[in-house]
């Protein structure tokens, strides 16, 4: 019995009188394993107060470990339950694009070119037909000059795309108002990359101060040809990681200034059998180009926010004779192995025979967006009513499918974080 209870039946219990002989000896041996269990019975009293309070140890230092608690065997929650759910995901631009009408939709895929003596022409194009951007070319600086463009911006119901081709070399817009830059030829020969990152944020900053958003550079193109020939100079080097590095840091310069630039001539004008300003004209077969040519467009991604030219390239193996700004297999090449997400723009469609020697402008136009562009250019300017009129009877006849216009126009919007 418990040793409390044990000692109180000694209280209760009176003496027993001593006796001798065999009777004597056997009370006094149970009062032996009497006096034995009541020890017994402590050391069991004390045991179990220590296991008590090693017990209540171990629980307070477990309360403060990582060990997880036991699993729940209740039932899971039925899908009728009260937690809260993650709210959908909701596309900003996709939802702009579909509350655009569909000539509205239309016109934000056209560059076109403008006069560049004055703000007149431009604020005709964006105030009437608000045309997604303007193309300023030529050698006057009128419209590039005294706050000009201001009001052409003001007209625009969304933000507009000013684009000039300021490359440096024989390809410059700003020499006379700013100072000229080298070829790329010379930068890559004279300057560091980071010499011409910095010469490119000035350039920039300087595009950014007279309200133009868009720099068609730098050059991509790989081009061991003479100077004056349609690349030439205007190609940083020959070797496609020369080129690649001197073309990234042209516009990593642009990107610190708040100008987009446009990568070109994809999928490679440098080693061409002439000028698409002239003709048609030839590339090297698809294959010599993926190991050259090609190589810088595997480093997209390191360009980051950019748009790509396309040029009037016919590529063996690829287009099968046609310009690659019309063939559908160029855009997939770009979308596809090229892994490219943003606008890719066509270059000239209005001025350069290799495309208007084949088909008019509102069908270049069309075939062009239906192909795979996002953004058709034209510089020769006009014509901004028509062609949209061309590509709305487009849509209706199912040749320029309305969920490729929603594309590209998304494209569009985003690359000018107009959403």
């Amino acid at each position: 019995m418990p040793h409390d209870a044990e000692s109180e039946w000694h209280r209760r219990t009176p003496p027993t009188p001593r006796r001798t002989g065999r009777r004597g000896a056997g009370t006094s041996t149970l009062l032996l394993f009497v006096a034995l269990g009541a020890v017994v019975a402590a050391l069991l009293v004390v045991t179990t107060a220590v296991r008590g309070d090693r017990s209540a140890d171990t629980a307070a230092r477990g309360s403060t470990s990582t060990t997880a608690p036991p699993t729940s065997t209740s039932a899971p929650s039925s899908p009728s339950s009260s937690a809260p759910r993650p709210a959908p995901v909701v596309d900003a631009c996709a939802e702009k694009v579909a509350a655009l009408p569909l000539r509205a939709r239309l016109a934000q895929l056209l560059v076109v070119g403008v006069d560049p003596r004055g703000p007149a022409d431009a604020l005709a194009a964006v105030r009437d037909q608000q045309v997604g951007g303007i193309f300023i070319g030529g050698d006057d600086v009128g419209l590039l000059s005294a706050g000009a463009l201001a009001p052409v911006h003001a007209a625009a119901s969304l933000p507009l795309t000013v684009a000039v081709d300021d490359e440096g070399g024989r390809v410059q817009r700003l020499d006379v108002l700013d100072g000229p830059l080298p070829s790329a030829r010379e930068m890559a020969a004279e300057l560091t990359p980071d010499q011409v990152r910095a010469l490119a944020v000035k350039r920039g900053q300087a595009l950014r101060a007279r309200s133009v958003t868009t720099d068609l550079a730098p050059v991509l193109d790989t081009s061991g040809q003479p100077d004056r020939t349609v690349i030439g100079d205007r190609s940083f080097s020959a070797n496609p990681d020369v080129a690649l590095g001197y073309a990234l840091a042209f516009a990593e310069g642009l990107h610190q200034a708040g100008v987009t630039p446009v990568v070109k001539h994809f999928p490679g004008h440098g080693n061409t059998s002439g000028d698409s300003h002239l003709g048609a004209v030839t590339s090297p077969p698809l294959d010599a180009l993926l190991g050259a040519d090609l190589l810088p467009y595997r480093e997209l991604p390191r360009f980051g926010d950019v748009v790509v030219m396309v040029g009037h390239i016919d590529v063996p193996g690829l287009t099968n004779g046609v310009p690659a700004t019309l063939s559908p297999q160029a855009y997939a090449l770009l979308r596809g192995e090229f892994g490219f997400s943003g606008p890719a723009m066509t270059d000239d469609l209005g001025a350069m025979r290799a495309v208007t020697d084949r088909v008019g402008l509102p069908d270049a136009v069309t075939q062009a967006l239906a192909a795979g562009a996002d953004i058709a250019l034209w510089s020769s300017g006009g014509r901004v009513a028509e062609v949209l009129d061309h590509l709305e009877g487009a849509v209706a006849s199912g040749a320029l499918p309305a969920p490729r216009v929603a594309e590209a126009a998304k494209r569009v919007l985003t690359a000018k974080h107009a959403c």
